[in-house]
């Protein structure tokens, strides 16, 4: 049974961004909420142990059974967030030889607040030497009428490991999606690894295009870095003839780091398809530990 489903079935939360270097933070709203949750991993000589789960607004952590050393972390929505004008964010480190796994309990939904100004979700990682981090989140929800804007910014030493997912499903059943803007910026010992920015619904020009979604309503990635990932296997195109949607998984200039970007009609088909990336991934580099 996966850390997920172990979860009591309520509703998660989350969401924010880091605007770029030198960009002046979004005010938020007076009504909104502002709330950091944090999470720090640390490894006794034995197993990994949480000295700090601090729980914070529409965050509540929770400890999860694990196998093996590692430990696991839940995340359960207390209210509704993110609505527009909320700064929520998540602070998660793993220290030196740390294992740690982050999930939620349900998908997050993006909402309309009080204001039409964005509300931001913000979440930093950061993996320490011969540490392993797993962000393993259910989907983020674009609601019709929510303005967010999300952000990753990872900084990992030079022999951290880091499996990253993010699934993002634009709009509920029948409804056009908001207005979602995300951004993933890691480091590796220093140096850029990756500097993404995605920009989806309305007023983005050309979202839904053939160049970009091509009609697809789910969208998400799977990051992998590590030492012992080949920086430079060929790019493969998964399920390239299929009108199921399709993925790329390709490794990154600065690795050792592959990064498969998907698109989908809906989140149950992207799921398999970064379960297939990551499979595919993996039957390459049977040599590293971070699966």
């Amino acid at each position: 049974m996966s850390p997920a489903t172990r979860l009591a079935s309520t509703r998660a939360t989350s969401d924010v961004s880091n605007p770029p270097p030198g960009a002046q933070e979004p005010a938020g709203h007076p009504d909104g909420v502002r709330a950091t949750a944090r999470i720090r991993a640390a490894h006794n000589g034995r197993v990994t142990t949480l000295p700090q789960l601090r729980s914070d607004g529409p965050f509540h952590l929770r400890r999860l059974r694990s196998d093996g050393n590692a430990a696991t972390v839940g995340i359960i929505g207390a209210m509704s967030a993110p609505l527009g004008g909320d700064r929520l964010s998540l602070d998660i480190t793993a220290e030196d030889r740390a294992e740690l796994e982050v999930t939620t309990a349900a998908a997050t939904l993006a909402l309309r607040g009080p204001t039409t100004a964005p509300a931001t979700y913000d979440v930093r990682l950061s993996v320490a030497e011969h540490a392993i981090l797993r962000w393993l989140p259910q989907p983020l929800i674009s609601a019709a009428g929510s303005n967010l804007r999300q952000s990753y910014t990872v900084e990992l030493d030079a022999t951290a490991q880091l499996v990253l997912r993010e699934e993002q499903l634009l709009g509920r059943a029948d409804e056009e999606p908001g207005h979602l803007v995300s951004r993933i910026l890691v480091r590796r010992a220093g140096r850029t690894l990756l500097d993404q920015h995605t920009a989806y619904g309305s007023p983005e020009p050309g979202w839904d295009g053939p160049a970009v979604l091509n009609g697809n309503r789910a969208v998400g990635q799977l990051l992998l870095v590590g030492p012992g990932l080949d920086a430079r296997p060929e790019p493969v195109l998964l399920r390239e003839h299929s009108k199921g949607g399709c993925a790329l998984l390709a490794p990154l200039a600065e690795g050792p780091a592959l990064l498969a970007t998907a698109v989908a009609p809906t989140s149950s088909v992207l799921r398999q398809l970064l379960d297939e990336a990551h499979a595919h991934a993996l039957g390459r580099q049977r040599g590293w530990s971070g699966a």
